[in-house]
């Protein structure tokens, strides 16, 4: 499914009558079955793009639509997957991840096999039965990917995921998501401001410049999968951008090798 943003901006109102621009003039679509990322510094309203794919947040002017069909609310079809794990800490990992589809009163076999699948695809098996006080990290994430892939969504929105992640396990996780998604592949729309990370996952990164966030240049990451991170063309890549981040002010350059 279809992704789409549409001259959005966003404008925050405070007590003072004020008001703080997040965004502005954003346009981009995430094709169907796309993996694209969204990379800059932190305030630049990455997050706040999420939320307003999620339906959890308004534009302020512009249109937001999945599928050709304007989002104004959460709509089924669409899943998303936070920083912070947004667990049920009294939820075993197998209720965690067969919560959404009780909601939707799913048969229960139906709903025990899924889950079953699940647990083996994301590398917990053995693990039912804990609750998310007695997991890692990276297993809390990995219960929150599953929660969200066992609903099929069409569109998948992750606002920094691997973020609260040690640097081994992050990398572990990445290569999870990017097995996982080469597999069954749908839309995802990935938040970060780890240049490498974006490198290892994404079809197209978008850098966004600081408050208010605009789309900088886009970039088509074309290395072949499973990807190599200390390859010739991974390293021209990661170099290019963290040199063209760096620059506070005006466009960053096409790559030239």
């Amino acid at each position: 499914m279809k992704l789409e943003f549409q001259d959005v901006a966003k404008s925050y109102s405070n007590s003072k009558q004020s008001s703080l621009q997040v965004l502005d003039g954003i346009s981009f679509a995430a094709e169907e079955r796309e993996f694209v990322c969204l990379l800059g510094p932190s305030g630049c309203g990455k997050s706040t793009l999420l939320k307003m794919a999620a339906g959890l947040e308004r534009a302020t002017s512009g249109i937001v639509s999945i599928g050709g069909q304007s989002i104004t609310t959460p709509r089924p079809g669409c899943g998303m997957v936070f920083q912070d794990y947004a667990l049920f800490p009294w939820l075993t990992v197998e209720r965690n991840i067969a919560f959404g589809l009780e909601l939707q009163k799913k048969d229960p076999a139906e709903i025990r096999n899924a889950v079953t699948r699940f647990i083996q695809l994301v590398g917990l098996s053995g693990f039912e039965k804990s609750l998310p006080s007695q997991l890692s990290g990276g297993m809390k994430q990995r219960v929150a990917l599953a929660r969200a892939l066992i609903l099929a969504p069409e569109v998948l929105l992750m606002d920094e995921p691997f973020g609260a992640l040690d640097s081994f396990t992050r990398m572990e996780m990445q290569e999870e998501l990017a097995g996982l998604w080469q597999r069954q592949p749908f839309t995802v729309v990935f938040v970060t401001h780890d240049i490498e990370e974006a490198i290892y996952l994404a079809d197209r990164i978008l850098v966004m410049s600081p408050r208010p966030g605009r789309i900088k240049t886009i970039v088509d990451v074309e290395l072949p999968r499973p990807r190599h991170r200390t390859g010739k063309r991974f390293t021209q890549l990661r170099n290019f951008l963290l040199e063209q981040y760096e620059r506070s002010s005006g466009p960053l350059l096409e790559p030239t090798f």
